[in-house]
C-alpha cells in the first residue's frame, strides 16, 4: 500500500526567507477619560436626585387636574397614590420637602382665582396653604411604618384637612380630597360620613393603589410563569411562600375596586321632607368678569336683579314658569345696605311685589362702627324686611377683613384702597323660617365647613341656600370648584341645594342627582 506525498504549499517569492507573520492582536476598546467617567456619573447621579422631585411636583398637579373645572376625579387617588410612592421610606426631614412640592403643585393652579388681588397675594395665599398641606408627607411617611398602612394613610388625609380647615385664622378648607367627587362613585359616602369620609375613602384607595405597585415591582417574574412539573436548574422549585405576593397583589387589587364602588351602594333620599316647594333662584350677572371693580357702580347690580326678576313675573304671567313660592338672589345682590337706603329698599320692595313671593336677598349691611359691614342674607317682603337674618359666621380673612390690618396696611399700601373696611363675623345661625318651610343659608365659602353646613341641617333646614358672588373671581375656576361643594352637601344631608350666584354657575340641586342631569339642576354660566 502506497501513500501520495503531501502538496507543499504554492511557492511565494514575496514571502520567501520571512519569518512567520504573528497572529493579530484584538483591540482594546477606548477606555474613557475620568472626566469623561466622573460627568456621566455626576450626571446619573443629579438625575436620580430631581426624579423624586419631580415625581412630587407631577402628583400635585395630576391632583389639581382632578377638581373642577378640569374634574377628572379618577386622578385624585392615582395623585395621593404617586405622592404616597414618593415619599415611601424618606426621612421626615426629606419627605417634608417633597410633600412642599406637591402642595405647590397643586394650590398654585387650584388658587389662581385669588390673583384678582394681585400676584403676591395668590402666591402669599398659596405658599401659606402649601406649608400645611405639606405636612401630609411625613405623615405619609410615618403611617407606611405602621401595620394597617393604607388605613393610616387615608386617617392622615382627614387629620390633615381638619387642621388646615380651623388654623390658621379660622382655616381655608379649599382643596379637601372630598371636593373633587362630586360626581363619582364615592359621592354616595358623603350619606354616610360627609366629606371627611369621602377624603378619607379616596385617601384609602390611594394607598391600596401603592401598595399595588409595590406588590408588581417587587414581585419575581420568574414565579409567575409557567414551569415544567420537574424542577430544572433553569426553573427551580419555588421557595415556600414566594407566590404570597401574587395573593396579596389579587387582594390589595380587589380591595382598591370595592373601596372606590362603595358609594355606589349607598341609598340616597329620594322623599321631600315635608311637601314641596318652588324656588326661582335669580342670577342678575355683573358688568365685568372678574377684578375689584365687577360689580360696577352703586345699585347696578341690584337694577340687575331686580329686571331679573320682573323678567321671572313677566314669565309666569305669560304661563311659561311656574309661580315661585320662594325667589333667592344671590351675595352681594344689594350692594348699598337697604335697612339704611330709601332707595335699595324701595328697589326690593318692588321686586317682592312684581314676585308675588318672599325674597332672601344678599345685601351688605353699615356698621356697627366705623369701617365696619357685615355680609348679610335678608328675608325680604312686600312689607320690607321680617327681621329674619343671617350675618356670615365666617368673613375670608385677607379678602373681606385684614387680620392686623394697621401692620398690613404700612406693608401694602393699596389695602386701604382696595379693602377699607372689615367684615364682622356673624353670631346666629342660617336657618330662616320663610315660605312655610326653613331655609339653611351658608354665604359663598361659608360651604366649605362641614360644621357651618351642618348646624343649619340640625336645627330643622329643609332647603340648603349657598349664596355667593363670585364676580371678582372671573373665569378662573372658583365657580365651579363652589359648586363641587355644594353637589356634595346636597348628598350628604339629602337636602336639595340652591347655589345661587351674581355670577359664574348657579344651580337647583337635587340631593339623588349631584350630577345636575337637566331635570334636576341648571347651571348657568358667565
Amino acid at each position: 500500500m502506497t501513500h501520495a506525498p503531501a502538496t507543499p504549499p504554492p511557492h511565494d517569492p514575496a514571502t520567501a526567507g520571512a519569518p512567520p507573520t504573528p497572529p493579530a492582536t484584538p483591540q482594546k476598546p477606548q477606555q474613557p477619560t475620568d472626566a469623561t467617567s466622573g460627568a456621566a456619573r455626576r450626571l446619573r447621579t443629579t438625575g436620580r436626585r430631581l426624579t423624586r422631585p419631580a415625581l412630587a411636583t407631577f402628583a400635585g398637579l395630576l391632583l389639581y387636574t382632578a377638581f373642577p373645572p378640569i374634574g377628572w376625579w379618577p386622578l385624585a387617588p392615582v395623585a395621593v397614590a404617586v405622592l404616597t410612592l414618593t415619599v415611601r421610606g424618606r426621612r421626615l426631614r426629606t419627605s417634608y420637602g417633597l410633600g412642599l412640592l406637591f402642595s405647590l403643585g397643586f394650590l398654585l393652579p387650584l388658587l389662581r382665582f385669588v390673583s384678582f388681588v394681585g400676584a403676591d397675594g395668590w402666591i402669599v395665599l398659596s405658599t401659606a396653604e402649601a406649608a400645611i398641606l405639606a405636612a401630609i408627607a411625613p405623615a405619609t411617611t410615618l403611617a407606611w411604618r405602621l401595620p394597617a398602612a393604607p388605613l393610616w394613610t387615608g386617617a392622615a388625609w382627614v387629620a390633615q384637612e381638619a387642621l388646615r380647615g380651623r388654623a390658621p385664622f379660622g382655616g381655608f378648607p379649599w382643596g379637601r380630597l372630598a371636593f373633587s367627587q362630586p360626581d363619582s362613585p364615592y359621592t354616595g359616602l358623603a350619606a354616610l360620613g360627609g366629606a371627611p369620609l369621602v377624603t378619607f375613602a379616596v385617601a384609602t384607595t390611594a394607598a391600596l393603589l401603592a401598595t399595588t405597585a409595590i406588590h408588581l415591582h417587587t414581585q419575581t417574574p420568574a414565579w409567575s410563569r409557567r414551569r415544567p412539573p420537574h424542577p430544572t436548574p433553569s426553573h427551580p422549585t419555588p421557595p415556600h411562600g414566594a407566590r404570597r405576593p401574587t395573593l396579596a397583589l389579587t387582594a390589595t387589587a380587589a380591595t382598591a375596586g370595592a373601596l372606590t364602588l362603595a358609594g355606589l351602594a349607598v341609598p340616597l333620599p329620594t322623599a321631600a321632607q315635608h311637601g314641596t316647594l318652588q324656588v326661582a333662584a335669580i342670577q342678575g350677572d355683573v358688568p365685568e368678569a372678574g377684578g375689584y371693580h365687577a360689580l360696577g357702580r352703586a345699585m347696578q347690580v341690584t337694577t340687575n336683579h331686580v329686571q331679573g326678576t320682573e323678567n321671572l313675573a313677566a314669565a309666569v304671567r305669560a304661563g311659561t314658569t311656574p309661580q315661585p313660592d320662594l325667589v333667592l338672589w344671590p351675595e352681594n345682590s344689594s350692594d348699598l345696605d337697604p335697612l339704611t337706603d330709601p332707595d335699595a329698599a324701595t328697589a326690593l320692595t318692588h321686586a317682592a311685589t312684581v314676585a308675588r313671593a318672599p325674597l332672601l336677598v344678599g345685601a351688605v349691611l353699615d356698621g356697627p362702627g366705623d369701617r365696619h359691614v357685615r355680609n348679610a342674607g335678608l328675608i325680604w317682603t312686600t312689607d320690607g324686611p321680617t327681621g329674619d337674618m343671617y350675618v356670615k359666621r365666617h368673613p375670608v380673612p385677607f379678602a373681606e377683613y385684614l387680620p392686623g390690618r394697621a401692620l398690613l396696611e404700612k406693608l401694602i399700601t393699596r389695602f386701604a384702597d382696595e379693602m377699607p373696611n372689615d367684615f364682622l363675623a356673624g353670631t346666629g345661625h342660617g336657618a330662616l323660617p320663610v315660605a312655610g318651610t326653613t331655609i339653611g343659608d351658608v354665604i359663598c365659602f361659608e360651604v366649605a365647613y362641614d360644621g357651618l353646613v351642618r348646624d343649619n341641617v340640625n336645627r330643622g333646614a329643609e332647603l340648603l341656600v349657598i349664596q355667593t358672588n363670585n364676580a371678582s373671581f372671573g373665569r378662573k375656576g372658583e365657580s365651579e370648584q363652589q359648586l363641587a361643594m355644594s353637589r356634595l352637601r346636597a348628598v350628604e344631608h339629602g337636602r336639595a341645594t340652591v347655589q345661587v350666584s351674581t355670577s359664574g354657575q348657579s344651580a337647583i340641586i337635587a340631593p339623588t342627582a349631584p350630577s345636575c342631569p337637566r331635570q334636576a339642576c341648571t347651571n348657568r354660566a358667565y
